[in-house]
């Protein structure tokens, strides 16, 4: 079977002339290309792009994603420890008193807690809206977690021995409060 340029010279609609120029213009360009050189179609370019950006953003969405569920895991995490640790607050008479970001909050616990809290035995958390007690043991792995959990956790001195308390033999007055 004979070329496209063979059937139109026969059929009489190209001339011997344009067909020459035709060919001569495909050796150029081919000549002008360097070998091994592909000839990159610009379609098949914006689709390898398009196809790179949404792989990219997928896996940025990916990434997005897995940090949410790692948050929410941590979340649960805490908790738990803090439902299974807490301080049981419902006898509590004596008010606590801390700062949580700008506000002074108040929270009702037993007369021997409030000084547990301020020695840094028992810590102040925040879940949600609610406030607890644990033990410091406790709080300290729910910093490890999210500091930002823990409210109120005074670090322990050295001084809270009580066998080397120098005012150990004078008791505080009841009516003294501050």
């Amino acid at each position: 079977m004979a070329s496209l340029q063979d059937q139109l010279l026969k059929a009489g609609l190209a001339d011997e002339k344009k067909v020459k120029a035709v060919r001569n213009e495909k050796r150029k360009q081919r000549k002008q290309q360097p070998k091994g050189a592909v000839q990159v179609n610009e379609a098949e370019e914006r689709a390898r792009k398009a196809r790179a950006e949404k792989a990219e953003k997928d896996r940025q969405l990916n990434r997005q994603r897995q940090a949410e569920a790692e948050r929410k895991a941590i979340q649960a995490q805490i908790r738990q420890l803090v439902e299974t640790n807490r301080v049981d607050l419902s006898k509590g008479e004596e008010s606590y008193q801390f700062a949580h970001g700008k506000k002074i909050k108040k929270i009702f616990v037993e007369a021997s807690m409030v000084d547990q809290l301020s020695r840094g035995r028992l810590a102040v958390v925040c879940l949600g809206e609610r406030y607890d007690v644990v033990p410091e043991g406790v709080a300290r792995k729910i910093m490890e977690r999210d500091e930002s959990a823990v409210v109120v956790l005074h670090d322990r001195t050295s001084e809270d021995t009580g066998e080397d308390d120098p005012y150990a033999g004078y008791e505080i007055p009841d009516d003294l409060m501050w």
